[in-house]
C-alpha cells in the first residue's frame, strides 16, 4: 500500500474529513500515521476537536488497536525559514528577513517555491527513519488543495523550472518529484454523486495522468441511502394515487387522502435523485479507477462520526 496518500477533491465534498478518517483507518493495529495539512485552514484541529495545530508534529488521536495519528499544519513561511537554515545556515538572518516581510514576499511572488516547501515537508516525513532504521511513520496522509489545483500543486518540477535550473531549490524539487511519482504515492479524489464534483473529478484524474502522477482511488462521500426499492422507484412515474390511498387506509392511517400528494412528491424527488446518481456513477465508472462509497453520517461531523467513517474505510479494505 502507498505510504504517501494525497487526498484532494472539489470544495464541499468533505476531502478534509475523508483525509482525517483515512489517517485513522491506516493507523489501525499499532500503525503510526502523520496527517498533514497544507492550506492553513486548521480543518484537522476542528475535526479532532483539539486546539489549533502548531508548526510541529503532534499526536492528536489513538486509533483502534493502539495506533497513533499525528498531525502537522505546514506553514510555508516557517518551512522556508527551515529551508534557509538547512541549506544556507542563515539562522538569525533568516528571522530578520521574516521581520522585513521578505519571507512572505518570496512565498507569494513565487508560488512554485511555496509548493516545493509544502510538498517537500510531507515527502521528508515519508522518507524519515528512526535510529533503528525504521520509518518514522508507516503512512503519511496529506489533506491537499482542491482538485482544480492539485496537479499544479504536486507537479513542482514544472513550477520551479522557470525559477531555477540548478541549486538547492531545483534539487529539492527533483527529490520531491521522485517521491510523488513513485509507486509509494497515491492521489485519491473525493467527490459527491453530483454533476459538478464528478466532472471536476474526471478532469482532475485526466490532468494527473497527463502529468504522470499516480492516481489512486475515487472516494464518493456522503452517499445517501435509497429508501425505495427499484420497483417503487420505477413506479413513481405512473399515477399511483389510488393505490397509495388504499395502502395508507389499510395501514390504519387517518385521512389518507391528505398524505398522498406530499408522499408522491417526495417519492418523485427521491426517484429523480436516484436516477441522477446512477448517471454520475456511470461517469465515474468510465475513469477506470477503484471507487469507494462512504455513507452520509448525520447532519454534521463530530469525533464519533469521524471514527465511524474510519471504520467504513477499513471495512472497504483501504487499511488492509
Amino acid at each position: 500500500m502507498s505510504r504517501l496518500q494525497v487526498v484532494s477533491g472539489k470544495g464541499g465534498t468533505g476531502k478534509t474529513t475523508v483525509a482525517a478518517a483515512l489517517a485513522l483507518a491506516l493507523a489501525t493495529e499499532g500503525k503510526r500515521t502523520l496527517l498533514v495539512e497544507v492550506e492553513g485552514r486548521q480543518g484537522i484541529a476542528q475535526l479532532f476537536e483539539t486546539e489549533a495545530l502548531p508548526y510541529e508534529e503532534r499526536k492528536i488521536a489513538v486509533a483502534p488497536g493502539g495506533g497513533e495519528v499525528h498531525a502537522l499544519a505546514i506553514d510555508a513561511e516557517r518551512a522556508l525559514l527551515d529551508y534557509l537554515q538547512m541549506f544556507y545556515k542563515l539562522g538569525s538572518a533568516g528571522r530578520a528577513l521574516k521581520k522585513l516581510g521578505a519571507i512572505d514576499f518570496a512565498t507569494t511572488i513565487a508560488p512554485g517555491v511555496r509548493d516545493v516547501l509544502l510538498t517537500g515537508k510531507a515527502c521528508e516525513a515519508v522518507r524519515r527513519r528512526d535510529k533503528q532504521g525504521r520509518f518514522a511513520y508507516d503512512y503519511v496522509v496529506m489533506d491537499a488543495p482542491p482538485t482544480g489545483r492539485i496537479t499544479r500543486f504536486l507537479n513542482v518540477n514544472d513550477e520551479v523550472a522557470g525559477l531555477a535550473k540548478i541549486g538547492p531549490i531545483y534539487n529539492q524539487a527533483q527529490a520531491v518529484m521522485r517521491v510523488l511519482k513513485s509507486p509509494g504515492t497515491a492521489v485519491h479524489l473525493v467527490t459527491l454523486l453530483e454533476e459538478m464534483p464528478v466532472q471536476e473529478t474526471a478532469d482532475g484524474a485526466g490532468e494527473l495522468r497527463a502529468a504522470e502522477l499516480p492516481v489512486g482511488k475515487v472516494i464518493v462521500n456522503m452517499v445517501r441511502p435509497h429508501v425505495l426499492d427499484e420497483e417503487a422507484v420505477n413506479g413513481v412515474a405512473g399515477d399511483r394515487r389510488k393505490e397509495v390511498t388504499k395502502a395508507l387506509a389499510a395501514a390504519g392511517v387517518s385521512a389518507p387522502t391528505k398524505l398522498v400528494g406530499p408522499l408522491l412528491e417526495q417519492a418523485a424527488e427521491h426517484a429523480q435523485r436516484v436516477e441522477l446518481e446512477r448517471e454520475q456513477r456511470a461517469v465515474l465508472a468510465k475513469l477506470g479507477l477503484p471507487t469507494y462509497e462512504l455513507p452520509l453520517i448525520g447532519e454534521g461531523m463530530d469525533l464519533a462520526g469521524l471514527y465511524r467513517l474510519a471504520g467504513e474505510l477499513r471495512n472497504l479494505g483501504e487499511a488492509r
